[in-house]
């Protein structure tokens, strides 16, 4: 790779970062036209660390569940791209799943913990559970800083949320526990 190409690649996440920035802020509109811009840009061919970025704060943009749920399925199909060392999810049709690289298994909770509390705002609960029980699996590869402290207080609050489902047993066993 050129010196060009890296500053390149390095300008993208500076300037999904400077989004994610406005989102935070609380000027989401705004936030989501620039991600929006760049995602024009990158598209669905770019590399796949750009594309799985944009993707996971792209969907805490949205205002309507139904797209959050669509950029956090983007979102983890380009992390399953990155996952399997090649970095791109290349034209050259779909690569079998592999096991993530040690370095993508930390985005592995927080995009299954986004996945499954868009599936619960949908009122799919057990589409929920099954990736919540994916956050926690993952859960493992977290450090015990901030942001794996983070990731898994949201994980146990969302448990706690979905036990108190209407309809739901207790104790109600996760997908990959029955």
């Amino acid at each position: 790779m050129t010196e060009q190409q890296e500053a390149s690649e390095d300008a993208v996440m500076t300037r999904i970062g400077q989004a994610v920035i406005l989102l935070h802020a609380g000027d989401r509109e705004e936030a989501r036209n620039r991600l929006g811009e760049i995602w024009q840009e990158i598209g669905e061919e770019g590399e796949s660390l750009h594309r799985c970025t944009l993707a996971h704060y792209m969907a805490d943009a949205q205002d309507d569940p139904a797209d959050e749920l669509a950029w956090d399925l983007r979102a983890l199909t380009a992390a399953d791209a990155l996952g399997d060392g090649t970095g791109s999810g290349g034209r050259n049709g779909r690569r079998a799943l592999r096991e993530p690289l040690p370095a993508m298994r930390v985005f592995y909770p927080s995009l299954h913990l986004s996945l499954a509390a868009d599936y619960l705002k949908l009122q799919r609960p057990e589409a929920a559970r099954v990736h919540l029980a994916r956050a926690r699996a993952a859960a493992g590869a977290l450090s015990d800083d901030g942001y794996g402290n983070g990731v898994r207080a949201g994980i146990a609050r969302l448990e706690r949320r979905l036990a108190a489902e209407p309809g739901a047993e207790r104790p109600r066993p996760f997908p990959e526990q029955s």
